[in-house]
């Protein structure tokens, strides 16, 4: 049954996907057939296998959160969103990065740390970092799908920058799969354009290879690619999302 559900998702390079699949993080739906499938973590919902729009319209009920991000499989599974959803189902591109080992230029990422602005301290995410991070809106999604600490201290991984005590931006695993981490990273709106993402990324970049995972990126815009690419990603593709409000 396993083995059936995942070559529903195969060849789909998403590393939420595979936290899924491997039991790590998030939960998979099937329909009564095992033809149909959505792999859900967090605000990400990935259909897939058959088109279907009973199945569509079964995922619209577990789907119950105010906004989900919806991956369809392809042009079928888009077209399905549009129907069920109509104008609740705004259609947007994301950016995929290569998932690519042995790319990152460790000497490069370590100047990164450097170029920390005066007046700003960089920590790996602690005890009370996750509180703060819980603390704030901003910042929340950088450890919201870890239930407390304990588990982001077993799962988890990230680092932030604290100005005066204040958390200002942080780069963290929005999920985790057993290979590796996915990567979300913000910055407070009143600090940004000073490199405090760069910095913040490339210090969870080199603990990520030290502790023998890989950082996966994906981006929800054109910034974000920029930065992925100074960190030393290479660019993949765009592919079609929907952001869906309840």
């Amino acid at each position: 049954m396993k083995l059936q559900i995942e070559e529903l998702f195969q060849n789909w390079d998403e590393t939420i996907i595979w936290s899924c699949l491997q039991g790590v993080m998030g939960n998979v739906y099937t329909n009564a057939s095992n033809d149909a499938a959505v792999a859900m973590l967090g605000d990400f919902a990935f259909v897939a296998g058959k088109p279907s729009k009973e199945f569509m319209k079964c995922c619209r009920e577990i789907c119950k959160q105010d906004f989900v991000i919806m991956m369809p499989q392809n042009a079928e599974w888009a077209k399905l969103i549009e129907k069920c959803y109509g104008d609740k189902a705004k259609k947007v591109s994301r950016y995929a990065m290569k998932k690519e080992k042995g790319v990152f230029d460790i000497s490069k990422l370590e100047k990164a740390i450097m170029e920390l602005p005066e007046g700003y301290e960089l920590k790996l995410i602690g005890e009370h970092e996750y509180s703060l991070c819980r603390d704030h809106r901003w910042a929340n999604d950088l450890v919201s799908q870890f239930q407390d600490y304990q588990n982001y201290k077993n799962l988890g991984l990230g680092a932030v920058v604290l100005k005066d005590g204040e958390l200002i931006a942080g780069a963290s695993s929005y999920s985790r799969y057993k290979e590796g981490i996915e990567i979300e990273i913000d910055t407070r709106k009143d600090h940004r354009r000073k490199g405090l993402a760069y910095v913040c990324g490339a210090r969870l970049i080199l603990e990520c290879l030290e502790r023998g995972l890989y950082p996966s990126w994906d981006a929800q815009n054109m910034w974000s690619v920029e930065l992925a690419k100074k960190l030393g990603y290479h660019f993949s593709h765009a592919y079609t999302a929907y952001e869906i409000v309840a």
